[in-house]
């Protein structure tokens, strides 16, 4: 039953943690945008066009 309230309690903080953190990120990212924009997890695709399928790629030029 510990082990449960524990982790109960520690989630919840590790979200609220995981929050700030992308809050801080995004905030000094305005504030410096000549390091350019924040870049979020799972935002892009990666280097070849997979999560599209090959039509956008070709559509692309790539």
């Amino acid at each position: 039953m510990t082990d449960y309230l524990i982790a109960a309690t520690f989630i919840p903080f590790l979200l609220i943690g995981w929050l700030a953190v992308q809050s801080l990120s995004r905030r000094f990212a305005e504030a410096h945008p000549e390091f350019g924009p924040a870049r979020e997890e799972g935002g892009g695709c990666g280097k070849d066009c997979g999560c599209h399928g090959k039509s956008a790629c070709q559509r692309k030029g790539h």
